[in-house]
């Protein structure tokens, strides 16, 4: 019995770490090609803003955080660093400052969803047409599935 045991638990130990490292690699697996620093560069001409992602916000851990250059365009807004890789990334428009799931919540009825994060180093995310940065001053990505803040930045 003791045995049993110690083999059901050894094994959904396994499981459950497998699980974990499924669900960590698996956007990496299916990330389209990332935007290479040229690419970015040339989005980026023109930009009306620019901010920093940094991994020292509040809610930002180890597995949820951001770091580089955010430009923000008329027509675009672009990443020249790197993001932890997650499923299902959005990136948004607030009118202040986030850094906590909570804050998050609160704002998010005032805030504009741009689109789809895709990749983990660089992105360009096309800005519908109607949108307006200059409405906003931080841009946001957030996980939708897990609800869970990544990084912002204070772009104005």
């Amino acid at each position: 019995m003791k045995r049993f045991l110690w083999l059901t638990l050894s094994h959904g130990l396994v499981l459950a770490l497998g699980f974990a490292a499924g669900i960590y690699t698996l956007p990496l697996l299916v990330a389209p090609a990332a935007p290479d620093a040229q690419q970015v560069g040339q989005a980026s001409e023109g930009a009306l803003f620019t901010g920093l992602f940094r991994r020292d916000l509040k809610d930002s851990d180890p597995l949820h955080w951001g770091e580089g250059e955010v430009s923000v365009g008329a027509t675009r807004i672009t990443l020249r660093g790197r993001l932890a890789p997650g499923p299902d990334y959005r990136l948004y428009l607030s009118p202040e400052f986030v850094e906590t799931e909570a804050d998050f919540a609160r704002l998010k009825p005032r805030m504009q969803q741009v689109g789809p994060v895709k990749t983990f180093e660089n992105f360009i995310v096309e800005l519908a047409p109607g949108v307006e940065p200059a409405r906003y001053n931080t841009v946001i990505v957030w996980c939708e599935t897990f609800q869970q803040f990544i990084t912002a930045a204070r772009y104005r």
